[in-house]
Order: C-alpha cells, then structure tokens, then sequence
C-alpha cells in the first residue's frame, strides 16, 4: 500500500502497463529471470514480505484498496490460510535463501481473524522463510470491542508491531466516512495497544467533509497524548472507482486544507516526531522499516488477493500481481495459480519507479543507491535532476539526493519530471 496513502503507486500504474505475461502462472521458472538482462545489480536489495487479508466489515466510502464486505458468513478462514501458505511456497524457487526484513499483515482488517489464524499464519511464515532476528511483523488493526481484545494474542503470535486505523476521534466525521467504530472505541483501541505494544502506529486523516482546522488539531492533540511512537497523516483524496468519487462530499478548501498541512508539520515537530516520509512521522528510530523497504526501492514478495510483488534478480526487476478477488484468489489457488499478471520492468522504466519512491523521503537517498537498485547509471537522468534542481524541487550533492519543502508539496510535479527516462522506446 503508497498525499493520499496510496497516491505514489496510483500515479506509477496509471502511466506503467502490466503485461499479463504468466497469466495463471503455477510457479515462475526461475531459470528465465536468472539469465543475462540488460542491467547488472551488485546487490540484491533488502526482502520484505507483503500478506495481504481482503476482507472488511463494511467497505468504507474513500477506500480504494482490495478490500471486500466479509459478509454475514464472515471470510473463509481456513480456506484463505491454505491458499495463502500455498501461495508461499509456490513463490520460494524466487526469494530462495533471501532474509525477510519486515513482514506486513495489511488489508482490509486483518485484525478480523482470530488469534489462532494470526499465530498458524506467522508460523506457516517462520517455517518457510528464513526471518532477521530484529524482524518487523506489523499488523493493520481497526478499533472495535471484539477486535481490540485480541492484541494481547496477537503479540504472543509473534507481531510486534500495530497499525491503528483510528482517522479520527469525532464522531460525526466518524460516521461521514463510513467508519464502523466510535470515539470511545478509538480509545480503548489505543490503551489495550499501548499496554502490549512498545510500537505502533496510528492513523489519522485529514481535510475530512466538513473539518475545520480546529477540529483537525483536537484530532491530532488526542493522538499525540497517547505518545505513539509513530503517526500516519494522509489528506483524505478522492479516489477514482470509490463511493466518494460518485457522490463527492464537501471538503475545506484549498486554503484550509494547506494551513492544516503547515501546522500538521509544526506541531508534529513540536511533539518530537519527525517526518521522514510525505505522510509519515516517527520517534527517532520508530521509523517503519517495511514502508522504508518501499520507499527506498527495496524488494517485496507480495502474497494475497491482489498482492502485488517486486523481486530483483542479478539482472532484471521482475513485478507479480496475484488474483484479486478473494473468491477467484481461492479458486485458483486450489489448482495451484496464484500469480495473474507478471512482467519484468523495462530498463527505461526503472529510473521513474526509483524516482517515485525515493522522492516521497525528507532527508532523501544516497545518489549511490540509485545504481545499486536499477542498475543504470544516475547520469541516465541528470538533465532530468537538473531540471528539478533550477525548478526549487530537489537537492543534490555528490552524496544524498532529496526533495526540497517545495518538492515534498508538488510531489506529483516533481516525480512527474522524471517521466521522460519511462517513456515507451
């Protein structure tokens, strides 16, 4: 999941075409993605994992991710897990021997499974992948009663890391984005994490219908009180194919919208976070290394309806996006296909899919790290980075590259200059 929380990935498939090259695809043959390409890596980045759960209570009116209503029978438990552990293994012959640095259990709610399903899922993972000893194993979680009394088992299972999806503690904003818990929820979320996790992020939005700065700052004043080591805070965007896109609802203005922004910055530093990515905020050190691992280009095996994946290899870059409705997701499955779309990223593609990650970090990448990721030169792009320089949008020096305040604001415009090295050959 990468504004909007998943603005960056958004503007990068809208330009970049999957080509269903494995369609139905039983297992990759590893054998073609080892021979010679036309880039050579040093390296092989850091692995992440990616478990994606598809199912929600209730589709909430802005989501635009794979997310589906559980209905009144619920999900499918055991099913899912099958095919999820299934799932892992057909991929193993593509990540073989690689370290896990971070697994995220996203979705939809993954807190809706039960504790048994949670500690049988990171079991089925520590029996096939081979974990960091210092692994983050993060899991999304909603407030609500029956969901909250399960994050003692869930850190027993082995996560040792919570994502709150509070978005705020008003009521009446509660409610106008299709949230299914209340304020007194959200609090009680946060007391029992706070009681068994020494790290966890909230989530919050802003430039909700009808929000004004004041109410966003109640919003945030609450959050910060419960000392989190880390803070979430995406402008709510209207996404295309969403409830919320057919039937637009008022939101502040430009100008409010901005001023939430400024005094977000100002009062997050003030409380000591800082912010290391556009819509991130951290302790010194709670930074969440899976969203890094993205940012800086790392490779993930993503596993799941619709989980998408990025695996390098000596020399290519290889993209997989898995089925993604849950019911064709198990179907499949059963006959041992996972993978619907496979494609291996194309040399002049590279330096725009680097681009649009790393730009999103603050304090920005090492210019080494451009190379050591795709495999292409950083001059492939200097008129490119010299434009963003004369333009106020980024920064350079022989060692680091970032973004400037100004390009962090105009993030699009300035991700957008580096179209030019993905352009079709």
């Amino acid at each position: 999941c990468i504004g909007g929380k998943a603005g960056g990935l958004a503007l990068m498939t809208s330009i970049i075409k999957v080509k269903p090259e494995q369609s139905g695809a039983r297992g990759a043959d590893v054998s073609t993605y080892l021979r010679s390409g036309s880039i050579s890596l040093s390296t092989l980045p850091p692995l992440a994992l990616y478990i994606h759960y598809p199912w929600c209570v209730r589709k909430c009116p802005y989501c635009d991710f794979n997310s589906h209503e559980a209905g009144a029978r619920g999900a499918p438990e055991d099913d899912y897990l099958n095919a999820l552990r299934a799932d892992l293994e057909a991929a193993l012959p593509l990540v073989w021997g690689r370290s896990i640095i971070s697994v995220f259990i996203g979705g939809g709610t993954p807190s809706l499974m039960s504790a048994q399903a949670v500690d049988r899922l990171l079991s089925d993972v520590r029996a096939l992948l081979p974990l960091a000893l210092d692994c983050e194993i993060t899991l999304e979680a909603n407030p609500g009663t029956f969901e909250a009394e399960r994050f003692a088992a869930y850190r027993a299972s082995g996560v040792n890391r919570l994502s709150i999806g509070i978005q705020s503690f008003d009521e009446e904003k509660l409610k106008a984005l299709g949230r299914i818990h209340d304020r007194a929820q959200a609090f009680t979320a946060i007391d029992i994490a706070r009681r068994h996790f020494d790290n966890f992020n909230l989530d919050l939005m802003y430039a909700l219908p009808g929000q004004s700065l004041a109410e966003l700052q109640s919003d945030v004043e609450h959050a910060l009180a419960a000392r989190p080591p880390h803070l979430s805070l995406y402008q709510l965007t209207l996404e295309p194919n969403t409830v919320f896109a057919k039937h637009p609802p008022v939101l502040p203005d430009d100008d409010t919208s901005a001023a939430m922004h400024d005094w977000l910055e100002f009062r997050t530093s003030e409380a000591g976070y800082h912010r290391y990515e556009v819509s991130a905020y951290a302790r010194p050190g709670r930074e969440c290394r899976h969203n890094l691992n993205y940012w800086t280009f790392g490779d993930y095996l993503g596993v799941g309806a619709g989980a998408h994946s990025k695996i390098s290899f000596p020399h290519r870059v290889v993209r997989q996006v898995r089925f993604r409705q849950p019911a064709s997701y198990l179907e499949r499955a059963a006959r041992g296909e996972f993978v619907a779309e496979s494609h291996e990223v194309a040399r002049d593609q590279l330096p725009f899919e680097f681009m649009l990650n790393a730009l999103r970090l603050t304090d920005g990448v090492p210019s080494n790290s451009f190379l050591e990721r795709t495999g292409v030169p950083l001059s492939t792009v200097e008129s490119e980075l010299n434009r963003a320089e004369q333009r106020g949008l980024l920064v350079r020096d022989h060692r680091t590259m970032r973004p400037t305040p100004l390009g962090l604001r105009f993030l699009t415009d300035l991700q957008t200059l580096f179209l030019k090295a993905a352009a079709p050959s």
